[in-house]
């Protein structure tokens, strides 16, 4: 998948894409090292290079990716994770993968987002309630 995907330059395309739109949300930005964009984009390019059959470069340097444990100590709700599969779904459409490696590469995506998330919304516990 890695290779039909475009290799390298797409993930590298991919992630900074991503990144561009992070920056600038509000919710978002301050949950990613701001003197560290770079180091950030670089590791998930490589989690994501490796997912897909490329280089293993990212468990060779930070282990198994243990993406829940990993995201743990920030409070992702279901509003980050909207924001996030926003910004990547941006990202997704600008690199113009043929429609079935984008609905593959998709698909994974948000599920992994939906996955991450651990914190409820302020007032979710009402809402639950009431429900």
């Amino acid at each position: 998948m890695y290779e039909a995907m475009g290799g390298h330059e797409t993930f590298v395309r991919l992630v900074h894409r991503f990144y561009q739109g992070v920056r600038e949300d509000e919710v978002l930005a301050p949950l990613y090292p701001q003197d560290d964009w770079e180091g950030a984009e670089q590791r998930l390019r490589m989690f994501l290079e490796q997912y897909w059959g490329g280089p293993t470069t990212y468990s060779d340097q930070r282990g198994h990716p243990r993406l829940r444990m990993r995201h743990m100590p920030f409070a992702v709700t279901t509003d980050a994770r909207d924001r996030w599969l926003t910004h990547m779904r941006a990202a997704v459409e600008e690199v113009g993968l043929e429609p079935e490696l984008e609905a593959v590469l998709w698909d994974y995506l948000e599920r992994a987002a939906h996955a991450m998330v651990n914190t409820a919304e302020p007032g979710a516990e009402h809402r639950r309630s009431l429900l």
